[in-house]
């Protein structure tokens, strides 16, 4: 898994409108990256549910949230809407799993990404990370409060 300290990697993904987000594009904001294995699942539902309750606390903290997964935009777009997302969800679709790849969480064994968080500064420097010890276990928004807290301090 990539390490805070590091840049991050060069990326250039479509959302769920087919919109394109690069990683220039995030320079000046602090980003948090939601990798997560699929949409629809009940574990990945419970987890982007979670996100999206604290979704204004998060922003009102600075942060860009960005979801990503190896589900394609239009499955991205019916997830959205099925659970009332404003999440953007990016799609690491083609070449699957590139970006998770290069963020060091894609799990070969099953062809998505690990559930991890990754925090990109506003100079696109990975600040802070994490990956859930299993594919169950949903990474909780007070570990994203913490490492803000924690960079702030810095």
């Amino acid at each position: 898994m990539i390490e805070p300290g590091t840049p991050a990697p060069d990326f250039k993904l479509r959302d769920q409108d087919g919109d394109k987000v690069t990683l220039e594009s995030l320079r000046g904001q602090t980003t948090v990256l939601v990798f997560y294995p699929l949409d629809f699942s009940p574990v990945c539902t419970d987890q982007l549910n979670v996100y999206q309750e604290v979704l204004g606390e998060l922003e009102a903290a600075g942060v860009k949230l960005y979801g990503v997964s190896v589900d394609s935009a239009y499955s991205h777009k019916a997830f959205q809407e099925r659970l009332g997302l404003t999440i953007p969800l990016l799609a690491d679709f083609h070449p699957k799993g590139d970006v998770a790849g290069k963020f060091g969480v894609y799990d070969e064994d099953h062809g998505v990404s690990a559930r991890a968080l990754v925090m990109i500064g506003p100079d696109l420097e990975v600040k802070w990370s994490y990956k859930s010890p299993s594919p169950l276990e949903i990474p909780g928004a007070n570990l994203i409060f913490d490492a803000l807290e924690a960079h702030a301090a810095a």
